[in-house]
């Protein structure tokens, strides 16, 4: 039954669904849960004490600037900071690249506010982040799947789609969200040649790229942009636009992130948050510049690296304990999450209803696609529980698919 605000909403609500992450997030509440589901840092990894000192410092020492409206561009020497720590890595930007957004997703809607027109085509990977596509879905946006293998988005594949003329493409190259696959170096290098050649901007979305547990880092995709172009060391007007955050280093709370793109994008970009917030809180980020200011961050990262290393390890060794034979996962070298393939014939969400009734919770895959497959997959996360509780969580969904296999076998 339809009820008298029905008729009030605008057309692109209809394409507004509720995320099936934050529906499962709420099972995380319950204590009796395990829950694989959100993309949760772990808690007690947060640096209470060095927050709480620098919240200290910020509001002594700035004069109540901290409770006061700021500029849209974001705070200065948190920006400059940003600017010399990503030079570390190749990519040389100034102030004026940046943006500071109320998180990565922020990010995400404000560059669907500029860009996106109704029944513009993205190209994404297969899977890809769910927050994308909910950004992207209100403005219109229709999707081009590329399928990603072990070494990420495949390349022969992309170079088909691409003559369709997307208006850009979407990757997340480090440990994707929710795969936990990376796109290697040499396919990094063909993404760059084929979207020059064809004229394609990149979105580069890289939260995960500092929590590295084995391998070689990889340059990002706006770096190896920059190769060959003739655009001065500090003046950067790349293909490539890239967005990162303090949410999986520091605290997703505190919600900040940020946008590096060439100036005349992040003037629009500007003028999109100018009509959505404002700007993103000045407390929190004259906070995080305290905390991050005197190299403590870096020695943060290095500690979660440790933390989150072992509660992966934990993770592929009980599944290889305790799932069936059947099912396959991937071996994500950082982040957050592995993605695991059951047989076809087995939907995901079914196991899903049967693994909360044992008390264990993950995502079914079939959010993360943009073109309606995905079914026999899930999505589990590794960072938010103790290795005695993935241990026993994994045992209990192991369970759980043994008895769908079963189920299905005998099904004639």
């Amino acid at each position: 039954m339809k009820t008298l605000w029905e008729q009030h909403y605008a057309q692109r609500t209809q394409r507004i669904k509720s995320s099936a992450i934050r529906e499962l997030l709420k099972l995380a509440e319950r204590k009796d849960v395990i829950s694989f589901a959100g993309g949760l840092p772990a808690a007690e990894s947060f640096p209470l004490k060095q927050l709480e000192q620098a919240m200290q410092r910020v509001i002594a020492q700035s004069d109540g600037a901290a409770f006061q409206y700021s500029t849209t561009e974001g705070y200065l020497p948190l920006r400059d900071m940003i600017a010399r720590h990503t030079s570390r890595y190749g990519l040389n930007i100034t102030p004026d690249n940046l943006l500071i957004t109320a998180g990565s997703q922020q990010g995400l809607d404000l560059l669907g506010r500029i860009f996106i027109n109704p029944g513009d085509r993205i190209l994404v990977e297969a899977p890809t982040y769910l927050g994308a596509l909910q950004a992207w879905n209100a403005y219109g946006a229709e999707y081009i799947s590329v399928p990603v293998d072990q070494d990420g988005m495949k390349m022969d594949v992309l170079e088909a789609m691409l003559r369709t003329g997307p208006k850009f493409i979407y990757v997340l190259p480090n440990f994707q969200n929710p795969s936990g696959v990376t796109l290697s170096a040499a396919r990094r290098l063909k993404l760059v040649e084929l979207a020059n050649h064809y004229g394609v901007p990149i979105i580069e979305d890289d939260p995960y790229g500092q929590l590295r547990y084995e391998g070689k880092h990889i340059p990002a995709v706006a770096v190896l942009d920059t190769k060959g172009r003739d655009d001065c060391d500090t003046c950067y007007r790349g293909n490539v636009i890239y967005l990162s955050t303090f949410s999986k280093v520091l605290a997703p709370g505190l919600r900040v992130a940020w946008v590096v793109a060439a100036p005349e994008v992040i003037e629009k970009l500007v003028q999109a948050k100018q009509g959505a917030d404002l700007q993103t809180a000045t407390f929190n980020q004259m906070l995080i510049y305290q905390v991050a200011r005197e190299g403590f961050l870096d020695h943060h990262i290095k500690s979660l690296r440790t933390l989150y290393r072992t509660r992966r390890d934990a993770m592929l060794n009980a599944m290889q304990e305790h799932f069936p034979q059947a099912v396959q996962w991937t071996h994500p070298e950082g982040g957050l999450f592995l993605w695991a393939t059951l047989p076809e014939g087995i939907d995901s969400a079914e196991v899903l209803r049967a693994a909360i009734q044992e008390r264990v919770a993950f995502v079914p895959g079939a959010s993360f696609h943009a073109n309606g497959q995905g079914a026999n997959t899930m999505r589990l996360n590794f960072s938010n529980a103790t290795p005695e509780q993935i241990y026993e969580g994994i045992a209990r969904l192991g369970q759980v698919l043994e008895t769908q296999l079963d189920q299905v076998i005998a099904t004639p």
